[in-house]
């Protein structure tokens, strides 16, 4: 299907019905804000490890909040390719007797379920990935929900906001790190490459964002 008939079909679906105010803010999606820490580059070969996600919230002002986290370290999949460079670089131990790990489909049934419930709940229709480097994060949500056969994905199949963008564009910055400070959001470097504190950070750095451009007159909400 193709982009413009992806939306089309979005469009059709909300057609004649009263929309919340999240799903007028983004044309009946629901902003889920994703990161993934992963055995490498390559979303078909390489494994999963980590995996968090961020639903955001709209409260009586029309702002945007970070709501429920989830957050879960994964099992890697059979046959999955797991690059030494890319263990050093998120500082994961397979082996560490307290990461607790969960097989990848249960991970993927339980964020997916919870994204799902939020979409209902904010009346929207469907979800649309927020990341740091978007397309990266969701190129692996794709590949994980492709290999576990999950047939109800409520996300976007290929957009998705992309806070280095953004960042780019609101501060000149567009590393995780950097763009937090420059907005004022206190980042632990320490911290940073797990899958929950980049998520967190990447979802007040895009509800600063948004909120920024509403402050400033950017957006105003109008009748369709």
């Amino acid at each position: 299907m193709s982009e413009e008939q992806f939306d089309d079909e979005l469009e059709n679906n909300l057609s004649g019905k009263p929309r919340s105010p999240m799903a007028r803010r983004f044309r009946g999606f629901l902003p889920v804000v994703v990161d993934v820490e992963c055995g490498g580059f390559n979303c078909a070969t390489d494994a999963l490890l980590e995996i968090a996600a961020v639903t955001i919230g709209m409260d009586e002002q029309g702002l945007l909040y970070p709501q429920e986290t989830m957050f879960f370290r994964v099992e890697p999949f059979p046959g999955a390719n797991i690059e030494a460079a890319a263990l050093e670089f998120t500082g994961i131990k397979l082996d560490h007797p307290l990461r607790m790990a969960v097989a990848e489909p249960h991970a993927m049934g339980e964020i997916l379920r919870s994204v799902r419930k939020a979409v209902k709940s904010a009346g929207c229709k469907r979800a649309i990935l927020v990341g740091h480097n978007s397309s990266f994060d969701l190129g692996f949500l794709n590949a994980a929900i492709a290999r576990c056969d999950i047939k109800r994905n409520p996300f976007h199949p290929f957009s998705s906001f992309d806070t280095a963008t953004l960042a780019g564009l609101a501060y000149g910055q567009t590393v995780l790190a950097k763009a937090c400070q420059a907005a004022g959001i206190e980042f632990d470097g320490r911290e940073a490459h797990s899958a929950r504190y980049d998520t967190e950070k990447t979802a007040e750095l895009f509800c600063g964002i948004v909120n920024r451009w509403k402050e400033m007159g950017g957006w105003e909400e109008f009748d369709e």
